[in-house]
């Protein structure tokens, strides 16, 4: 028998120090693809390569400042690294909810008054560009709806504000609407983005949850909150964009057709915000997938309520796919006719990281090697169940052919005499009765988990988006509805290493918002 005195005797650190070291790795790599974009946006801009972003790879401009927000938000963020994020691993579910919305809001609004009342919050969506300079203009809602697509193009003496019409007519429907009911101008739209934007923070835990990961929705929430996205998020129409995309996740993730198919009406109209969210179909089928019980159940009643938004558009005359035919032209008719895909490509991954904090590479790939750990096996069970069955099916149909081949060839078969089929009985037994691993396609979804197939359905509709050559630039708000699913991955962080992380997190958003002037 082998000594004791023999054995490993340190098992412990050797597991934990490559995994602080792989994250170490990837920050140096997350600061190296920052760095490059900041270096090549500084040189393409003096040579006037026409990225139209003075703070590349942010649409900003560099402006260091304070403001009475920076008290404030320092104070969230101390708040929320102390007491916050130990009381979040015990407090009461609903209570936890509240607190984490209520958070979320301080965080954004903090962060915004670092520019102050007025550039920071109640003249940032009254610009030209922006959907408040057009809601004046619409005294009959049917009628613009009908006439929408014929606005979308530049040029022409009616052609819609930039932000307009990019979107389809969901997004400007928001702020007439707020001014229908008495919420008009600046300061209302602000704030609606605003408290909108933060209910991210309820909706992304509250989705966890339902899938069967409580423990991941309380580490992952303090990491919303102090998201450095809110910088994106107050205030700017895509905070409404995020809040309305994480709450129709959320329904479909509760049990319930009724919850689904509000999930599906919510995610209809999403669809009609933004055509970037035809995306969200990897988010939504991957929630579907990952659902305990009724999944077929959830997705007709979901199918039904996006199929019913999308039929009131069309009957009130809006057609998406025609919307999306006309916006592709108009992009190419600004700016994105001059941005070099050649940087922005690459670049708009710094933008990502900006927005997502420095804890997002780490974190998926930590998710990442959950993942492995996971397909590893099962490859090796598959390689291992399909030598069981090819092996012995490849020596029978050897011996079967030879039996053949042999007596046809002495026969003269090749003379033209047909080739009897041999018997082959029990040839095919063990393929058709073979069950692999014994799972079945859900049970093999399931085995991931939330925490690793939502950051990699949100990964893989960010890659989708930036590839298509529609998203050069201005991705820090942009694609603010998948950063805050792909860091659903930062439940894998281990826990004593999470508020160093989350540290990291609210000194990005600090450092971004004072030393830059953003622009939505």
């Amino acid at each position: 028998m082998r000594p004791a005195a023999t054995l490993p005797r340190v098992p412990g650190p050797r597991r934990t120090t490559p995994g602080h070291r792989g994250d170490l790795v990837v920050l140096a790599v997350e600061a190296a693809l920052l760095a490059a974009a900041v270096a090549v946006g500084l040189v393409l801009n003096r040579r006037g390569a026409g990225l139209h972003a003075d703070a590349a790879p942010l649409y900003a401009t560099w402006r260091p400042h304070v403001g009475w927000g920076t008290p404030l938000a320092v104070l969230v963020a101390v708040v929320v690294l102390g007491p916050g994020l130990r009381w979040a691993r015990t407090a009461r579910w609903p209570a936890l909810l509240a607190a984490g919305w209520l958070a979320a809001v301080a965080w954004t609004l903090s962060l915004a008054l670092v520019d102050g009342w007025s550039a920071g919050l109640t003249r940032r969506l009254t610009p030209q560009a922006e959907y408040l300079h057009e809601v004046p203009g619409v005294a009959d809602i049917p009628r613009m709806l009908a006439g929408f697509t014929d606005r979308i193009l530049d040029f022409q003496p009616d052609s819609w504000s930039t932000h307009t019409a990019g979107h389809p007519p969901g997004a400007l429907l928001v702020f007439v609407w707020l001014d229908r009911i008495g919420l008009g101008g600046g300061t209302a739209a602000a704030l609606c983005c605003v408290l909108v934007g933060a209910t991210a923070a309820v909706s992304v835990p509250v989705t966890l949850r339902a899938l069967g990961a409580a423990d991941a929705a309380r580490a992952v929430l303090p990491f919303l909150v102090l998201l450095p996205g809110a910088v994106w998020l107050g205030a700017s129409g895509d905070a409404v964009f995020t809040g309305v995309v994480a709450a129709g996740l959320a329904l479909l993730a509760v049990r319930g057709p009724v919850a689904a198919l509000a999930g599906g009406l919510l995610l209809g109209f999403a669809l009609h915000l933004s055509y970037g969210f035809v995306l969200v179909g990897a988010l939504a089928l991957a929630v579907l997938a990952l659902r305990r019980d009724g999944r077929r159940a959830a997705l007709l009643a979901a199918a039904a309520g996006v199929a019913a938004v999308t039929a009131l558009f069309v009957l009130a005359g809006f057609r998406w796919w025609e919307g999306y035919d006309r916006v592709v032209e108009r992009y190419y008719q600004g700016w994105a006719a001059e941005r070099p895909y050649a940087y922005w490509v690459w670049a708009n991954l710094a933008a990502l990281l900006l927005s997502a904090g420095p804890v997002l590479g780490p974190a998926l790939r930590r998710a990442a090697l959950v993942a492995s750990r996971v397909v590893g096996p099962a490859l090796r069970r598959t390689a291992l169940v399909a030598s069981r069955v090819v092996g012995p099916a490849l020596r029978r149909t050897a011996l079967v052919a030879s039996r053949v081949v042999g007596p046809a060839l002495r026969r003269g078969a090749l003379a033209g005499q047909p080739v009897r089929r041999a018997d082959a009985q029990g040839a095919d037994g063990p393929v058709a009765g073979t069950t692999g691993t014994g799972d079945d396609g859900r049970g093999r979804v399931r085995v991931f988990g939330p925490t690793v197939l939502l950051p990699a359905a949100a990964a893989l509709a960010v890659a989708a988006a930036d590839l298509s050559g529609m998203s050069k630039a201005e991705v820090e708000r942009i694609w603010l509805p998948f950063v805050v699913w792909l860091l659903v991955a930062a439940a894998h962080l281990p826990p004593p290493a999470r508020r160093w992380w989350l540290a990291a997190q609210a000194l990005t958003a600090l450092a971004v918002n004072h030393l830059l002037f953003t622009v939505s």
